[in-house]
């Protein structure tokens, strides 16, 4: 009876703010907040307001306050809120842990299931939010997370699909809702401790399969001070930032041949770069980088950021520039003057998870080249944040202004509870947007209506 009641005015909550919010989120839309306006938390958050973090605005450190969230039944009649002019529809719920969704050629949605070490394939005619097809693609994988099709091109041959050990790939055809044949195992020996999350890309020209591998630690600790061989030797024969034993090819971007050999390290010191996606106006990879713990409750920023070969990004010896993490004093003072700062910075610990480029026909012109980006939320933070989907801004030329935009909130329900925490999304062949949280195993379109004008 207790679960019940607790249930039901949950639902109260949710739907009166809900209500509260579709006059809220034309308040919102425009409102850009700054420094440390923009570090807030949900009960802030509302579509359309924006935010810009600026390196001078990253804290000191300071105090970091667990606040775990428990992940409640979604309330009868729960729905993210989004803009006036959007709508919000579910598409299926029950999953187990809906992940990255990705969209093949022919347009039908492959859904990483980690939880059920499934992928399925959903089916959805143009213009719907139910599946003609629901079917399971793949079984017995390990926490399957990244998908990619290849060649490049409406006709692919194989599916590749990321396990936290390494990457399989399975014949594929057009319209195939059911592997043809077994895995075959391109990359493996990739550890999967701590952070086993790993998504995978093609370059533009199909020659390259990128890979990105999360940490193995929150900031190293357990790794030997010194790689055998001594340091010089390694910093003359490593990648700039590369790190070693327990981490060894790790916290990096990796690229392989099509057919997973010929490994290199692309960039490096990248915590987690749990999404990767390539942005078509630049035909450049971008990463979205869950950063450290224990440093402070808006300290350091998330990122996401265009990822250019040869280039250091910090971890684990410094952060967000030559911000030195003290656990690390004095380590490498040799890499100090050679981090490359992120593009677009974000608020402390909401876990940002995937990114996307949107290149669909039906949101608003200004929408184009936008990116979107998942945020799972995190609990390092006394003020909870993520648990939403947030839209980075780029001018005409594809280069990022910095700023970012709440699109799809409303997965909180107090201090302690969330319903839904933002996994995947994918743009799906009408231009509609698919998002993925694997709290209560959901996956949601969202579409705009179009006015008279076309606009």
């Amino acid at each position: 009876m207790h679960n019940i009641l607790r249930t039901a005015a949950a639902a109260l909550v949710v739907l009166a703010n809900a209500s509260a919010s579709s006059s809220a989120a034309e308040d919102g839309n425009g409102t850009l907040l700054k420094g440390k306006a923009a570090f807030g938390s949900w009960q802030q958050d509302k579509p359309g307001i924006r935010r810009l973090l600026t390196p001078r605005d990253l804290p000191p450190i300071g105090k970091s306050t667990p606040n775990f969230s428990e992940v409640a039944p979604m309330p009868v009649g729960a729905k993210p809120r989004v803009l006036p002019g959007f709508s919000v529809e579910m598409v299926v719920s029950g999953l187990s842990g809906p992940r990255v969704i990705r969209l093949a050629p022919n347009g039908d949605l492959f859904v990483a299931d980690s939880a059920s070490n499934t992928v399925r394939v959903l089916r959805i005619p143009s213009g719907s939010a139910t599946p003609t097809k629901n079917e399971v693609f793949a079984s017995g994988l390990y926490q399957p997370f990244g998908i990619a099709f290849y060649p490049l091109g409406p006709n692919p041959e194989w599916v590749y699909i990321a396990n936290s050990d390494g990457i399989v790939r399975f014949p594929y055809k057009n319209g195939d809702v059911a592997a043809s044949g077994k895995p075959e195992q391109i990359v493996g020996r990739i550890p999967w401790v701590h952070h086993w999350t790993r998504d995978v890309v093609f370059s533009p020209d199909g020659k390259r399969l990128l890979l990105s591998v999360g940490s193995g630690s929150n900031v190293a600790l357990d790794m030997f001070p010194e790689p055998k061989g001594g340091l010089q030797a390694w910093i003359r024969s490593a990648p700039l930032g590369a790190t070693w034993d327990t981490e060894e090819r790790r916290a990096d971007v990796l690229s392989y041949d099509p057919d997973g050999k010929n490994e290199k390290i692309v960039a490096t010191g990248l915590r987690n770069c749990a999404g990767i996606t390539i942005q078509p106006a630049t035909g450049l990879p971008w990463c979205v980088v869950n950063e450290r713990d224990e440093l402070g409750d808006n300290t350091p920023f998330e990122y996401a950021t265009a990822v250019k070969d040869n280039v250091f990004y910090g971890w684990p010896w410094y952060y967000i520039g030559s911000n030195e993490d003290p656990r690390h004093k004095g380590a490498r003072p040799d890499l100090k003057a050679k981090v490359t700062i992120p593009d677009v910075l974000m608020q402390a610990h909401s876990a940002p998870l995937q990114i996307v480029f949107y290149d669909g026909k039906d949101f608003p012109a200004d929408y184009t080249g936008s990116a979107f980006v998942t945020m799972h939320g995190s609990w390092n933070r006394a003020q909870r944040t993520g648990y939403k989907v947030v839209r980075l801004l780029f001018d005409g030329a594809g280069k990022p202004t910095g700023e970012y935009e709440d699109f799809m909130t409303g997965f909180v329900i107090s201090d302690k509870q969330v319903w839904g925490r933002p996994v995947g999304v994918a743009v799906a062949q009408d231009g509609s947007l698919f998002v993925t949280e694997d709290g209560n195993g959901t996956i949601w379109r969202v579409s705009h209506q179009r006015t008279s004008s076309g606009n």
